[in-house]
């Protein structure tokens, strides 16, 4: 522009002709990105369906074109943000499309935490091949994305089997004998008062009665989320991932799950598991304490798990009051080695797996693994 008001001002026909050729770049660019700009339509289809922390998903676009000429290439920006983290933006080069062309573009969606991501909003973006000119619209809105905690697949409890499955046998006497199951031959050490006379009447050798021996039929996880009960935020971190795992690893084995935290949160029936993960994965720490904690109505053997810092937190001494012969109470202390006869160390991760493992007499666990039908 200065060019061409000098060239006008003092007769210099060079500088008169530069000018007029910016200015009629400029028309020429904006003419460009306005007739040229795509009319473009857009989807996302974010995959895998339950995303976790630690692993890297994928996010699919997909793309249609609705106008009426073949649009220019273009670029495609989609912020990607969370909370606590510096923002990034995915940029993707979409070439050239015809009147209804149907394309798709993608990016990938690294998860190190668990939490709330926030996909957009997703802007097309059209420049003229100088570069002088830029249109932007945008063309799909803000979409979250939920990364549930890290969870491990446990082996839950067997009657018998390591130091928790012990003491749940001797619990499981003092409730009494299950339903009859039927007669055996006497051995030496028998109790004589399970002898069945009538039917040793009938027989050559006495004979006892069987009864089923019921395991552990339903599980509740306590999570403490005051912070004043962990030393760090690491540890807090620590007794969501174990809470996340004892959860998830009952409903898979069968057991009547249940979860408890602070803010009144009381999560039970079939989805559970599901839930609760939502729950963990937003959950920040709360400094209200944990209420009385009732003991589950349900039937049979049941454990009670609280995920707290240590023994000193008001968490522990909120589950030590419970009193129930049906439950076993069993502590989960991020902070320290755990100092109860049952109790679970989670001062790492691999310590808390092995540590349950010990406390369950099992040698191996299974891979890390997450419940179905968990959706963003």
């Amino acid at each position: 522009m200065i060019a061409l008001v000098v060239g006008r001002v003092f007769g210099v026909i060079e500088l008169f002709i530069i000018g007029s050729a910016f200015v009629a770049a400029v028309v020429l660019a904006i003419v460009f990105v306005r007739v040229r700009r795509p009319n473009i339509s857009a989807s996302r289809w974010v995959h895998p369906t339950v995303l976790v922390a630690g692993d890297t998903g994928r996010v699919d676009l997909r793309l249609e074109h609705h106008g009426r000429v073949r649009s220019t290439g273009f670029e495609l920006a989609e912020r990607v943000s969370r909370a606590n983290a510096t923002d990034h933006v995915a940029r993707l080069s979409i070439a050239p499309l015809s009147r209804g062309t149907r394309s798709s573009a993608g990016y990938q969606l690294p998860t190190t935490a668990r939490g709330i991501v926030r996909l957009g909003p997703l802007v097309v973006e059209t420049r003229d091949p100088l570069g002088i000119a830029r249109s932007t619209r945008t063309i799909a809105d803000i979409d979250t994305v939920t990364v549930a905690p890290k969870t491990f697949l446990l082996d839950m409890p067997v009657l018998g089997q390591g130091a928790l499955g012990r003491q749940l046998v001797v619990q499981a006497r003092r409730l009494g004998p299950g339903e009859f199951h039927g007669l055996r031959t006497y051995v030496d050490g028998d109790e004589p008062r399970s002898i069945d006379w009538k039917a040793s009447a009938r027989s050559e050798n006495l004979l006892v009665k069987e009864y089923t021996v019921e395991g552990v039929r339903r599980c509740t996880v306590v999570f403490d989320a005051d912070p004043s009960s962990y030393l760090d935020v690491d540890g807090f971190e620590r007794g969501i991932t174990a809470a996340a795992s004892l959860v998830h690893s009952a409903e898979q084995a069968g057991l009547t799950a249940r979860f408890v935290t602070a803010g009144g949160i009381d999560l039970r029936g079939p989805e559970t598991g599901a839930n609760t993960l939502r729950v963990l994965a937003r959950i920040e720490p709360d400094g209200s304490k944990l209420g009385l904690l009732d003991r589950d109505p349900g039937e049979g053997l049941g454990l009670m798990i609280l995920v707290t810092g240590s023994h000193r937190s008001q968490g522990w001494s909120a589950i030590q009051a419970i009193v129930d012969p049906t439950l076993t109470v069993i502590g989960v202390t991020t902070d320290e080695r755990s100092k109860a006869n049952i109790g679970v160390s989670c001062r790492t991760e691999d310590e808390f797996v092995d540590s349950w493992r010990g406390l369950n007499g099992t040698s191996s666990t299974r891979p890390v693994g997450m419940p179905a039908g968990v959706r963003r």
